[in-house]
């Protein structure tokens, strides 16, 4: 509680004496947090009420601690299992944070997961991509699971080995990339399909989630530009996706390829993929006919997260603040502000936008924040495709992550893994890697000279 406290007392004065436009700084508008170090993610927007931080911290509780294996005394976090990836919310999204890649073969991966699915052979596989986005691997599903229960098997374990290759700036130097080739052994449940479609993932951060959730959709649809119309190579477009609680397709707004269309969605999702529960959304455990392992253990309950539950989860993933910037009035930050709009970067990672008016939650109603996002599918080449379509999103498309929180990485999670599987170690690789929609500003990043480039780095650790 005492950081909650230090959040608002630290409110506006924190900000009072920076010169600056207030979006520049204050990338979360009023929500913005003044924190450093470790626990730079986990603040409660800095205009919460003080009522509504107790929501904020049941929520905190929820998400942070463990779930158990059923029947439990801990009847209220109870039915892990039998087969996840792990036990808690935390332990993928560190610290609200980032996730990262095994650092050695010998590390388990888990705060990354791999996605499965085959491609859509039939008809009937062709509709049902619009309604569950993709069709899961016959005997797998959608996701494996490298954990069970102690007297269960997992699904499998995966393997990451890298190919590297080489790129030159146009000054010579010479830059180093990775790419994981992905692979699962030990399948404890048969053979997989031969044609089966694996894509790695890491967890991205929590901050700022409620706010874009409350990017009115005119915003997105004003910005996206499937045919290129304006001719700046940019085709951004939104994703349709399938909402449970709808029962209708919207837009998608949530993971790696905006797969999921809401916070309350996307949490559900987590729980029953990652942690093997149940809930009102998702009531069926995450086993396939084949896996019986499900009907043979006992659950927490039907459902095993209660609403009461996913609604503290969601309050507590709307309201994870957003750290300030550091560091805008230095010079070399501006000038890479500068190269970051003349490489074409703003034309995906869009610096400035209002939310919507939110009555349900006043705290994330129309802020001008700074995501650097448009929330929009973009190709970016064969060099970052994984193959697997989601939804609309096809193999090359990815979502545009936002960029704020960057330049705390290394403090909150203590490394510096960047993009969908955390081959970047670092964010000039990260911007090499960069291809189709976004080709021609990685090629004016490769010819930035070696002051440029660090101004760049510069600019995007600012935020």
């Amino acid at each position: 509680m005492r950081a909650f406290v230090v959040s608002i007392m630290l409110g506006t004065s924190f900000f009072s004496s920076v010169d600056a436009s207030a979006y520049q700084v204050k990338s979360g508008g009023d929500t913005t947090v003044a924190q450093t170090g470790g626990n730079a993610f986990s603040l409660p927007a800095n205009n919460l009420p003080m009522m509504k931080q107790l929501d904020f911290s049941v929520g905190n509780s929820f998400f942070r601690n463990p779930w158990v294996k059923a029947p439990s005394t801990t009847d209220a976090r109870d039915g892990l299992g039998p087969l996840f990836n792990t036990n808690g919310c935390q332990n993928c999204h560190i610290k609200d944070g980032r996730g990262h890649p095994p650092e050695t073969s010998d590390n388990n991966a888990v705060s990354m997961l791999v996605r499965l699915s085959v491609p859509a052979m039939s008809a009937q596989q062709q509709r049902d991509l619009i309604r569950y986005g993709v069709i899961p691997e016959p005997t797998y599903g959608d996701q494996l699971q490298d954990f069970a229960l102690a007297d269960r098997k997992p699904e499998g374990q995966i393997a990451i080995t890298y190919q590297y290759e080489h790129r030159r700036f146009a000054d010579g130097s010479v830059i180093e990339l990775r790419k994981p080739e992905v692979s699962i052994k030990a399948l404890g449940y048969g053979p997989m399909a031969d044609n089966v479609q694996l894509s790695a993932r890491i967890a991205p951060p929590m901050i700022g989630l409620g706010l874009l959730e409350s990017i009115p959709n005119q915003t997105l649809l004003k910005w996206q530009d499937p045919d290129d119309i304006d001719g700046d190579g940019i085709s951004g477009r939104v994703n349709r996706v399938w909402d449970i609680e709808k029962q209708a397709t919207v837009i998608g707004r949530f993971g790696w390829k905006a797969g999921q269309p809401s916070l309350m969605q996307q949490n559900a999702a987590a729980f029953n993929g990652d942690i093997g529960l149940t809930s009102r959304l998702f009531p069926s455990e995450n086993c396939m006919p084949v896996q019986t392992v499900c009907q043979q253990m006992p659950n927490g309950g039907v459902p095993e997260v209660s609403d009461k539950i996913l609604k503290f989860v969601e309050f507590y993933s709307q309201h994870l603040g957003v750290p300030a910037r550091r560091n805008s009035n230095q010079p070399l930050v501006q000038q890479g502000q500068k190269l970051f709009s003349t490489a074409g970067c703003d034309g995906c990672h869009k610096p400035s936008v209002q939310t919507g008016i939110r009555d349900d939650l006043p705290s994330l109603s129309q802020q001008t924040i700074s995501p650097y996002s448009d929330l929009l599918l973009h190709d970016m080449g064969d060099g970052l495709a994984d193959h697997r379509s989601e939804f609309l999103a096809s193999g090359r498309e990815w979502r545009t992550p936002p960029l704020w929180g960057l330049g705390y990485t290394n403090e909150v999670n203590g490394h510096s893994y960047f993009l969908h599987d955390g081959r970047a170690r670092n964010l000039m690789e990260a911007i090499v890697w960069h291809g189709g929609e976004a080709r021609e500003a990685q090629q004016a990043v490769l010819h930035f000279n070696a002051q440029q480039r660090e101004a760049l780095i510069a600019f995007l650790n600012s935020l």
